[in-house]
């Protein structure tokens, strides 16, 4: 099944957005030429240390964009409601359309959006039931890549044999100092405001709850039984392959039952 194209018009999310793929570029450019390339040449690391650093790289910026363009879940101004669910689905006072519950409207983007868990100004996209599973990546990737970042900026001070072959006339061995310092700045600023959040997003998977529905404590409203961990990750991630849940280069299939049927 095909991914829809979502593009939301908010400068200040292209504003988030582009701060993000900054930090992404300078850490991926200026890390391997830096440590990883020198340290490999002169045999202080393997070729899977450099490899592994590029894979988490592309993963990141890969569920980024993904994560940035995917439909989260935009319900259509006219929705077909089956005559068996109609029962379920209440009227949005703000833009008079037919949602299905745990659906939210959306301020910024102006629409309604199923199971909405939040507007992140980052991906500069609202994080609905269709793409939950790329924003969990990208949290995931985000923290192996800042503390891939971080323990290589620690290495390479206190733990690597000096370098032998340095080239002072190239601009990152004459400033290497103050580029490390800023990339390790910035790792910590991200995995610390990251791992809070992917925090706070697998409590809410495990709960089967949303960060709006937290918010407005309206879960205490619903006798909806407890599932499996399992299961609510599989229906996020529209998988049960557990290995399936990692890679962002695929095309998610829903599992979620509807709504009703998961409470009766």
């Amino acid at each position: 099944m095909g991914q829809r194209i979502h593009f939301v018009v908010d400068p200040q999310g292209w504003c988030c957005m582009g701060l993000i793929i900054f930090v992404w570029l300078y850490n991926t450019i200026f890390i391997p030429k830096v440590i990883l390339f020198p340290h490999y040449e002169e045999g202080n690391i393997s070729v899977v240390a450099v490899l592994c650093y590029y894979f988490c790289s592309l993963f990141c910026i890969a569920s980024l964009f993904r994560a940035s363009v995917a439909d989260p879940g935009k319900l259509p101004e006219n929705p077909e409601i089956p005559i068996t669910e109609r029962e379920h689905w209440e009227l949005c006072n703000k833009c008079n359309v037919m949602r299905p519950k745990r659906s939210h409207h959306c301020s910024r983007c102006g629409h309604c959006v199923r199971r909405m868990d939040h507007h992140c100004p980052w991906i500069n996209n609202c994080v609905g039931e269709d793409n939950h599973w790329l924003f969990l990546q990208l949290c995931f990737y985000t923290q192996i890549l800042s503390s891939y970042t971080l323990i290589l900026d620690f290495c390479h001070y206190y733990y690597f044999l000096p370098l032998k072959k340095e080239n002072w006339d190239v601009f990152v061995f004459r400033h290497e100092l103050a580029l490390l310092r800023i990339s390790a700045f910035m790792g910590l600023i991200i995995l610390g405001g990251i791992s809070r959040l992917f925090y706070t997003q697998l409590m809410g998977i495990f709960t089967d709850t949303t960060s709006i529905e937290k918010m407005s404590n309206c879960c205490e409203d619903i006798s909806r039984p407890q599932k499996p961990w399992q299961q609510t990750f599989s229906e996020v991630f529209g998988t049960h392959w557990k290995i399936l849940w990692f890679i962002p280069f695929r095309q998610r299939q829903p599992l979620r039952v509807p709504y009703h049927f998961a409470n009766h």
